[in-house]
């Protein structure tokens, strides 16, 4: 695979500040080498924080993004940076969830993709989030994501 894959990326190898929000951040793509081959490629980002629109209090969750790539993947720095813009906006945990998820599958029109949201409770309640854009692909492995269900200290 040539380098040429790489052109037109416009934050992979320079310096890059955080969006100021998930609306400015620009998420990138580059050709899948495999593509026609069936298989996962898996996103954890277990420090993930936006802030409640009510309060300005900051949120915090452990997001997976499971996706089965069609034509095109996400390129890690820019999906790192987007995923950070959210730590100044406010969002209620759903909005935040599957808004990502949402994003991803208009720029990647991937062959299948998920989304969970695991988000540490405030005032007692955890909320998890889980959203996809179809059914799970026949013979497509998708392991455990390893995220315990919040239990306290039952």
């Amino acid at each position: 695979m040539s380098k040429d894959i790489y052109s037109g990326l416009d934050q992979l190898g320079a310096s890059s500040t955080i969006p100021a929000s998930p609306e400015e951040a620009k998420l990138e793509r580059v050709p899948n080498p495999h593509a026609g081959t069936l298989y996962l490629t898996r996103f954890t980002a277990p420090e993930f924080t936006s802030l409640c629109p009510v309060t300005g209090q900051p949120d915090f969750a452990h997001i997976v993004i499971d996706y089965a790539p069609g034509e095109w993947l996400v390129e890690s720095k820019s999906l790192k940076l987007y995923l950070t813009s959210f730590r100044n906006h406010g969002a209620f945990h759903e909005d935040c969830t599957v808004a990502i998820g949402k994003r991803l599958v208009d720029l990647l029109a991937p062959q299948w993709l998920r989304i969970y949201g695991y988000w540490y409770p405030r005032g007692g309640i955890p909320i998890d989030v889980f959203w996809q854009s179809g059914p799970v692909p026949d013979g497509l492995y998708v392991p455990d994501t390893g995220v315990p269900s919040y239990r306290g200290r039952g």
